[in-house]
């Protein structure tokens, strides 16, 4: 799959604003951060409605949802699409810390 096109990862605000003060994203999924998992999970557009619903479905959290908008042309670490399972519809997950510069555009989720 062409990297080109941008991908997208959703988070609580909270996270987005202290990785701002970092320089980097680095929480991978819901409760996990990079260096658990590996990877940071991150879907197209097109994937996102049923991973939101699995993630967040019952979200009572304290912040707002916010999705974060990254170009793969500006990650400095590897992007590779993967399945969960053999025959699986395939994400994009990215393996390192995604740098700030890398999110073009930060949106309201729900």
């Amino acid at each position: 799959m062409p990297t080109t096109n941008l991908i997208v990862h959703l988070t609580e605000r909270s996270l987005w604003e202290e990785a701002r003060a970092r320089g980097t994203y680095e929480i991978s999924t819901r409760g996990r951060t990079l260096q658990e998992e590996g990877f940071i999970h991150c879907s197209t557009r097109e994937q996102l409605p049923p991973v939101a619903a699995f993630l967040y479905g019952s979200y009572d959290g304290p912040d707002e949802l916010v999705l974060l908008v990254i170009d793969p042309a500006r990650l400095d670490v590897p992007l590779k699409y993967e399945a969960p399972e053999p025959g699986a519809e395939e994400f994009p997950h990215v393996y390192g810390p995604i740098p700030v510069a890398a999110i073009v555009d930060v949106e309201p989720w729900g």
